[in-house]
């Protein structure tokens, strides 16, 4: 006899006689009821991993869709205890806030390790027998579309899977490893709402100058950083920002992550030949007012949207560029005529995601001399007075981490951004013209009121937001 809090889910009977191979009868309790049966009554511990995972993570009411945009997308219902554990998987790394799932098979008779990232940082969330690999990674492959048999070449797919009413997307790259291995790693990109500009982390001076540069009619503003630095969502955050019945906004992504009501959104298909440049042309003879791209992947693109943005239109897109000034020197090496680009130039926007404090169980402290003095070293000495920094004082107080139940005993929870915000004023915009090099334009642009990532990042810790350990793993 087997309690469940979804009694008309009829998967639930077939798949508990499967793993028993017993008669099954059902009776209903609620699933606050059942958990504290669970908790009083089993050392989940003591049983197989797999089977463990499962009784952590209860039934799990979800259909995988296969790799379709549309509606109406093939359904997939679980119907053994391999579909069930990868899709509990699934949801599971979604339900803890997770950005990729690393799914890593040992050598030989080493454990299966199933790794989260969660704000950033990667940790173990599951260890499982071996002898299960071959059918996860197996499972993966059938739900993304791809060739199982194919074991020596990497493969990509993505999987659609809908929970508690939302649509949630998979990205799976599959990659042969060393032992006649594979390991899978999954990108989950569920479909979220924009931020508003106040909750994207921005200094006060960050935040006036951002507002200023979106308030122009035309010209191109761009936001760089490494991949998972947060590019679409403050891109989208602007676009947010401007996002009025009488502006006509196109967007071009690879994939569409943020949906917006009033954005006219195009997902690319670079496998059948359309992509960022293609959608550009298009956009540009369907009278838009502002454009956003995805991503300037090649000359061809970038040229496009520049001579766009000199055109009377508002353009945004992201690079993978380190910083600001790096990113006008790349351009500029990649083909673009320094004259046409720094008469576009809005602005750049260089950003990291850093974790936070845990505002839960932070607590104050005094540095000494010491630690201070590193911060002022780190700032930049002639610009730390220049800037007003806080001075070293008895009141002056720090945030450090401590740990409690809510961040997991880490100490961090949720992360925040540090921004780089290079604006394209007069003087910055004829050192470009006269094609100087980074470091000649980072100090440039200091004076003309920049404020570097790690400038920004300390600029955070004075206030309590985060520790210079983080700025350091994320700042140069």
């Amino acid at each position: 006899m087997v309690a469940t809090s979804s009694p008309t889910d009829l998967t639930i009977i077939d798949n508990i006689r499967f793993i028993t191979n017993r008669h099954v009868e059902l009776v209903v309790a609620t699933a606050a009821q059942i958990a504290e049966a669970i908790d009083k009554y089993y050392n989940i511990q003591e049983t197989s991993p797999v089977d463990a995972l499962i009784g952590e993570m209860g039934n799990v009411d979800a259909t995988v869709a296969e790799d379709e945009q549309s509606e109406e997308s093939v359904i997939v219902q679980p119907d053994s205890k391999m579909i069930t554990f990868v899709n509990q998987i699934l949801i599971d790394a979604y339900k803890k806030g997770a950005s990729d799932i690393h799914f890593e098979p040992g050598m030989g008779k080493e454990p299966f390790t199933i790794r989260y990232r969660v704000d950033g940082e990667c940790y173990v969330a599951h260890r499982i027998d071996s002898s299960h690999k071959a059918a996860i990674i197996s499972r993966l492959k059938i739900i993304s579309d791809l060739d199982i048999a194919e074991r020596r070449r990497p493969q990509s797919g993505k999987i659609m899977l809908r929970y508690e009413g939302r649509k949630i997307e998979y990205r799976l790259e599959v990659t042969p490893t060393v032992g006649n291995q594979e390991d899978a790693v999954l990108r989950i990109l569920a479909a979220s709402k924009p931020l508003s500009l106040d909750a994207m982390g921005f200094s006060s001076s960050n935040l006036a100058k951002f507002r200023e540069i979106l308030a122009k009619p035309y010209g191109i503003v761009l936001c760089v950083g490494p991949t998972g630095s947060g590019k679409t969502t403050s891109l989208h955050s602007a676009l947010g920002h401007i996002n009025t019945p009488v502006r006509k906004i196109w967007t071009a992504e690879d994939p569409v992550e943020i949906t917006q009501r009033g954005l006219r959104q195009v997902q690319v298909h670079p496998k059948i030949g359309f992509n960022f440049a293609d959608a550009l042309r298009s956009f540009l003879r369907s009278d838009p007012d502002v454009i956003m791209i995805g991503e300037m992947r090649d000359p061809e693109t970038a040229q496009i949207a520049i001579e766009a943005s000199l055109t009377g239109h508002l353009v945004f897109s992201t690079l993978h560029t380190n910083s600001a000034p790096e990113t006008v020197v790349r351009l500029i090496e990649m083909g673009m005529d320094p004259y046409n680009f720094s008469d576009a130039l809005l602005g750049i926007l260089a950003q990291r995601l850093a974790r936070k404090l845990c505002e839960h169980c932070k607590k104050p402290y005094h540095p000494d001399r010491e630690e201070y003095d590193e911060l002022i070293h780190g700032y930049g000495k002639e610009w730390f007075a220049v800037h007003n920094m806080t001075d070293f004082l008895p009141e002056l107080s720090f945030m450090k981490k401590e740990g409690c139940e809510k961040c997991g005993g880490t100490g961090y929870k949720g992360r925040i951004a540090f921004h780089e915000l290079l604006i394209g004023t007069k003087t910055v915009k004829d050192a470009i013209k006269k094609n100087i090099g980074a470091e000649q334009l980072r100090s440039l642009a200091i004076e003309e009121g920049m404020r570097t990532l790690r400038m920004d990042g300390i600029m955070k810790v004075f206030r309590g937001i985060t520790d210079y350990e983080q700025v350091n793993k994320v700042c140069l």
